[in-house]
C-alpha cells in the first residue's frame, strides 16, 4: 500500500470520526515548494459534503493524521490545503524495501495474455524513418505491458504481395542484369527498394512519352507499358504462376534478410509473424457467417458490406462484387486467426500511423457486432510522423531516410560529440565503438520515444545527442557516473544503515518510489513517453543531491554507505526504465 492509499483511508476515517459523515473520495496533489510537506490533501471538495471554514477543516485532519497515523510527522495548512509531513523512518523503511529488489517496480505476468503489432512493412524497400517510430514504439510499449504484470506476444504483419511489390520484381527483371545482395554487396532489402525507385522512373519516362504523342496524363497512367506488365504480373502471382512465384520467394527472401539485420541492430524482437500472402484469403468464411447472422448485407450488385450508420459511421465494404477481399476482409480473418493461433489472448495493440484512425474504428466495431468477446480490448497504438528539417520523406521519389543510414549517422554523430568532449580518453578503440553506439542509438530511441506518440516528431539528429537537457546521453551520462561512484566504494553495501534524512536524498527516494506507479500508468496509456520522461525526473533530482551532498565526503560511515547505496538504487531504476525502452546503459562514459 502507497502512503497515498493510507493517507487516502484514514483522511476518510478522520472526516468519519469528526464530523460522523461519509467522505467519497480524497483528493491529493503535490506539495508546493515554498510549503514544508510531502504530499498535499486538498480541503475544498469536502465542502461539497460538509459546511464550514476549509482552514479549520484542514487544521481538524490534519490533527488526526498527527495523532493516529505513524508515518505522519507534522502537518500545516495553507487556505483549503492541507500539507502533510512524512516521517523520515517510512522514507527510510520503503528505500531499504526497495534495494534489495531485482525488479523493483516489475509485476510477475499472470495468464492474461496480449498481443502488440508492430513494424508490418512492405517487402518493396527497406525500412525508413517512420518504420523506426513505429519499431520503437511497439516494442517498448510491449515491454512495459509484460512489466505491468501481462503475458505479451510480439506479432508483425508483412506485406508482401501486391502491385507494389510485383514492380520491384518487374524493374529487377527488366533493368537487373541478375545482380543479388551477394554481388553488390548491398543488404537484400536496399537492393529491392533500388529497383522499386528504378520501376518510378521508367514508368514516368513512358508516362512523360505518351503525354508528348496525346494522351491525357490519366490515360497514359493507365497505358504505360510497365503498369500493364506489372498488372499482369500479379495476375500471375495470383494465379500461381511458377516462374512468377519463384521469383517472388527470391526476391522477398533477400528483403527479409535485410530487414532481419535492421531488427538486431536497432534492438528489436518478434515472437511470431504473419505473411499477407498467406492472410489474404483469410476473413472471407466470416463474411459469409456475417452474412447469415444479419451483420452484413449484400448491395443489388453482389458486393457485402458492413452499416455502420447507427454508430455514426458509414457504411464499410467488406466484400466486392466480383468475391475479391479488401484490406477489411483481410484484417477480420487476420485478427481471429490470431486468437485461433493463441487463445490466452484478450487483446490486441496495432501500432500503426494515425492515417488509419478510421480504418481501425471499423474493424474494432465489425468485429464487436460479429459477436468476439475480445473485441473490447483492442487498442490502436496511433501515433504522429516523423519529419525531418528538410520535408516530408516519398518512397517512390527514393527521398526517404533510410533506418540503416539513420542509425549509422546516429553512431557517427555520437563519436563527433564525444571526441569534441574528450569523454573517452584513455579508452581502446573497440571500446570507444561499443559506446559510441550505445550514445547514438539511446539519443535516437530516447528522443523518439519521449514524445507523446500521438504528436508529430521533428527530428533533429544533433540535438538528440546532447549531453544535456531532456536527452538520452545526459541519462546515460548519468547512469555512468554512478557506475563510477559504485566502482571507488571499497566497503560493504549491503548493510542497513539509520541516518538522518538530507532534502536532497528524500527528493530521489520520492522519485524511485513512482516508478512502480508510472509503469503502470504506461501501460494503461501505450505511452513510453511517461517511461522517459519519468526517467529524465529522476536524473535530476539525483544530478541535485549528488552536487549539493557529499558521497565520500559525509560526516560519517553511515552516510556515506547509504548515499552509495542511494546512487546505486537510482542506478538501477535508470537501468530498468532504460530497458523498457529499449535503450542499453554505459558502464563507462
Amino acid at each position: 500500500m502507497t502512503i497515498q492509499d493510507t493517507l487516502s483511508l484514514q483522511v476518510k476515517e478522520a472526516f468519519k470520526a469528526i464530523y460522523n459523515l461519509e467522505l467519497p473520495s480524497v483528493e491529493f496533489q503535490a506539495t508546493r515548494k515554498e510549503f514544508e510537506g510531502d504530499i498535499t490533501v486538498v480541503v475544498f471538495p469536502m465542502l461539497r459534503v460538509v459546511k464550514g471554514n476549509p482552514v479549520q477543516i484542514g487544521e481538524s485532519l490534519g490533527q488526526y493524521l498527527v495523532d493516529n497515523v505513524k508515518e505522519v510527522e507534522a502537518f500545516n495548512v495553507v487556505k483549503g490545503f492541507l500539507n502533510v509531513v512524512i516521517s523520515e523512518q517510512y522514507y527510510l523503511g520503503v528505500f531499504n524495501a526497495v534495494k534489495t529488489q531485482d525488479k523493483y517496480g516489475f509485476v510477475f505476468p499472470g495468464n492474461d495474455a496480449v498481443m502488440v503489432e508492430y513494424s508490418s512493412p512492405n517487402t518493396n524497400k527497406p525500412l525508413h524513418l517512420g518504420h523506426v517510430r513505429n519499431v520503437l514504439l511497439g516494442y517498448s510499449v510491449a515491454e512495459i505491458i509484460k512489466a505491468s504484470g501481462k503475458k505479451v506476444y510480439k506479432t508483425q504483419v508483412i506485406n508482401d504481395r501486391g502491385i507494389h511489390i510485383c514492380k520491384s520484381m518487374l524493374a529487377w527483371e527488366k533493368f537487373g542484369n541478375g545482380e543479388t545482395p551477394e554481388s553488390t554487396g548491398l543488404k537484400g532489402d536496399k537492393l529491392v527498394g533500388n529497383y522499386y525507385v528504378k520501376f518510378d522512373q521508367e514508368y514516368k519516362k513512358e508516362i512523360s512519352a505518351l503525354v508528348d504523342n496525346g494522351l491525357s496524363e490519366e490515360e497514359a497512367k493507365k497505358q504505360a507499358p510497365l503498369i500493364l506488365e506489372a498488372q499482369d504480373m500479379l495476375r500471375k502471382w495470383e494465379s500461381g504462376d511458377e516462374t512468377v512465384i519463384a521469383l517472388w520467394k527470391k526476391m522477398n527472401q533477400w528483403v527479409y534478410d535485410g530487414f532481419e539485420v535492421t531488427y538486431k541492430n536497432i534492438g528489436v524482437d518478434f515472437d511470431s509473424y504473419y505473411y499477407e500472402s498467406n492472410t489474404y484469403l483469410l476473413g472471407k468464411d466470416n463474411i459469409t457467417e456475417g452474412l447469415e447472422s444479419g451483420v452484413f448485407f449484400k448491395k443489388e450488385d453482389g458486393s457485402v458490406w458492413c452499416d455502420l450508420t447507427d454508430e455514426g459511421l458509414d457504411e464499410k465494404l467488406v466484400l466486392r462484387s466480383d468475391g475479391t477481399a479488401v484490406y477489411m476482409t483481410q484484417d477480420i480473418g487476420t485478427a481471429i486467426q490470431r486468437i485461433k493461433d493463441n487463445p490466452d489472448v484478450s487483446g490486441m495493440i496495432y501500432t500503426v500511423g494515425n492515417e488509419q484512425d478510421y480504418h481501425f474504428k471499423v474493424l474494432f466495431l465489425i468485429l464487436k457486432k460479429l459477436g468476439y468477446s475480445w473485441a473490447d480490448n483492442l487498442h490502436h497504438l496511433s501515433y504522429g510522423m516523423v519529419d525531418l528539417p528538410s520535408g516530408k520523406m516519398k518512397s517512390r521519389e527514393g527521398t526517404v531516410v533510410d533506418a540503416d543510414d539513420l542509425m549509422q549517422e546516429m553512431i557517427g554523430t555520437s563519436k563527433e560529440i564525444s571526441e569534441e568532449l574528450g569523454k573517452l580518453d584513455g579508452y581502446s578503440e573497440a571500446q570507444k565503438e561499443d559506446v559510441y553506439k550505445t550514445i547514438g542509438l539511446g539519443a535516437l530511441k530516447y528522443f523518439i520515444l519521449k514524445v507523446d506518440p500521438k504528436k508529430r516528431i521533428l527530428f533533429d539528429p544533433a540535438a538528440s545527442v546532447d549531453f544535456q537537457g531532456n536527452t538520452g546521453p545526459f541519462i546515460q551520462y548519468t547512469y555512468a557516473r554512478i557506475q563510477a561512484i559504485l566502482r571507488k566504494a571499497d566497503f560493504d553495501l549491503s548493510s542497513e544503515v539509520t541516518v538522518s534524512l538530507h532534502e536532497k536524498e528524500k527528493e530521489v527516494i520520492k522519485q524511485i518510489m513512482l516508478f512502480p506507479e508510472t509503469i503502470q500508468l504506461a501501460a494503461a496509456n501505450q505511452s513510453p513517453a511517461l517511461i522517459a520522461n519519468y526517467t529524465y525526473d529522476l536524473v535530476k533530482a539525483y544530478n541535485s543531491f549528488f552536487q549539493n551532498v557529499s558521497i565520500f565526503g559525509a560526516d560519517n560511515e553511515d552516510e556515506k554507505i547509504f548515499r552509495v547505496q542511494l546512487s546505486q538504487t537510482v542506478g538501477n531504476v535508470i537501468k530498468s526504465a532504460f530497458g523498457l525502452m529499449g535503450i542499453t546503459v554505459p558502464e563507462r562514459m
